[in-house]
């Protein structure tokens, strides 16, 4: 299976925007989505405070997974179950809920509003989902997990360790997806798996799928498991305010992942079952946003296609380039050249534009023009005079810029809002185009 990672607690795209994407995905090699839901899964009843402003209808929920079906792409919904999940523990209401008081991040294991938080959550989102043979369910990055009194108190009533205390509680959410949804399976990151030993993974978990990276494989396959998945990235690995995903280095990581997947033979009985190609929109609920998805799609299809043909060949790239409408690309400098003929190719070219231009464009009247600096200085623009001589020397050009940039924003802000939410474009515009156009807009309004 490969299965393409849709994280939507950050720049969750319209369904319309999924309709002209889930063909593009198919037909590059994918045949199946894991979609993280956060905050854009319409809970409802009890749960209803995590919704998003902006969250899926239950309608949304039924034509994304119609149009999956009718693209051969296996739906598989990820509920984060232990860590991650400060879409849920922000609120005052669960706050009691929280390891550490202070944190927002994990679970605390030990009281028992936890599970029942965790069965309600896990049966809405099951429930919208019938046709799913797989749920996930997240399980990594389980931040301060033994800091709080109660796991204290915990580990040294039983003599154990934090490792003991992450089984016991997987233990249970596995549990209870087995006993209410018969034959339904469950996948999980393993990176908190990585420092437990066999003897306790063998007791605890015994044969299930999880997914895994290669030093750990051996390990996995003595604890019993029968088979294991792994997780790449195509976005959203590379830093937390990246706005464009390299290349190079995404493809690399594909190449390094077919090696091990060419070396799996000889841990029999671990079976290779699928790779995740990972597309993070956020590091977590708290930070900004990286890499939209318009702009990471030619890193998605050149490792899919990658995945697909076990290899980059030549062949390979030219299938890439032809699926996307490029006449080529340069991998080093991370760009494709020509139109462009995908889903949001338009931004992909803007969000360019933007990296490429605008704060060296502005940044160049402000720092290097010399009658700025000199006859309109933060001095004069704060006591509002100067010679009108001097000022008329950069005037025109200022102004010129000025308006070209406006005009490129709302043509951008225009593209945007056709594949975004509100919010979305509202915080890609602040954090991204605000700093460096905010700063042209003063001198203008200062200069007129």
């Amino acid at each position: 299976m490969r299965l393409v990672h849709l994280d939507l607690k950050g720049a969750a795209p319209r369904v319309s925007y999924l309709e002209q994407v889930f063909p593009l995905l198919s037909r590059l090699g994918a045949n199946g989505i894991l979609i993280e839901y956060e905050d854009m899964f319409p809970f409802q009843g009890e749960l209803e405070i995590l919704k998003s402003p902006y969250a899926y209808s239950e309608e949304d929920i039924e034509r994304i997974q119609q149009l999956a079906e009718l693209h051969k792409l296996e739906v598989v919904p990820l509920v984060q179950t232990f860590g991650h999940v400060e879409f849920i523990l922000k609120h005052k209401k669960y706050q009691h809920l929280r390891e550490v008081e202070r944190f927002p991040n994990s679970f605390n294991p030990h009281v028992p509003d936890t599970l029942a938080l965790l069965k309600s959550i896990l049966s809405q989102v099951i429930e919208k989902h019938r046709r799913s043979a797989w749920i996930h369910i997240g399980a990594d990055e389980v931040f301060h997990l033994g800091e709080g009194m109660d796991s204290k108190n915990w580990m040294s009533r039983n003599k154990g360790d934090t490792g003991t205390m992450y089984l016991k509680h997987i233990k249970e959410v596995l549990g209870f997806i087995a006993t209410e949804y018969l034959g339904l399976r469950a996948l999980m990151w393993d990176d908190m798996l990585r420092k437990i030993s066999v003897g306790a993974l063998r007791v605890a978990l015994g044969a299930r799928a999880c997914s895994a990276a290669g030093p750990f494989l051996t390990k996995y396959a003595e604890s019993g498991f029968e088979a294991v998945w792994f997780a790449s990235a195509f976005k959203g690995t590379t830093g937390p305010v990246q706005t464009w995903p390299p290349l190079s280095y995404h493809l690399k990581n594909h190449l390094s992942w077919l090696k091990v997947m060419q070396a799996l033979p000889r841990l029999a009985p671990l079976r290779f079952q699928g790779i995740v190609l990972t597309g993070w929109q956020r590091y977590d609920h708290y930070s900004v946003l990286c890499e939209l998805l318009p702009v990471s799609i030619p890193s998605l299809a050149i490792c899919l296609q990658t995945v697909v043909n076990g290899g980059f060949t030549e062949e390979t790239k030219r299938k890439v380039l032809d699926a996307l409408g490029f006449q080529s690309m340069q991998l080093e400098q991370s760009t494709c050249e020509g139109r462009g003929a995908f889903p949001g190719a338009e931004i992909y070219h803007m969000v360019e534009q933007v990296n490429g231009h605008l704060k060296e464009s502005i940044l160049k009247v402000l720092e290097e023009e010399s009658a700025v600096k000199g006859w309109f200085s933060p001095y004069h623009r704060k006591r509002q005079f100067g010679n009108p001589r001097n000022m008329e020397s950069f005037g025109s050009k200022v102004l010129k810029l000025h308006e070209d940039w406006e005009s490129f924003v709302r043509d951008l802000r225009a593209h945007l809002e056709g594949v975004y939410f509100p919010d979305t474009v509202e915080e890609w515009m602040e954090e991204n185009i605000n700093p460096y156009l905010d700063q042209l807009r003063d001198l203008v309004r200062d200069y007129q």
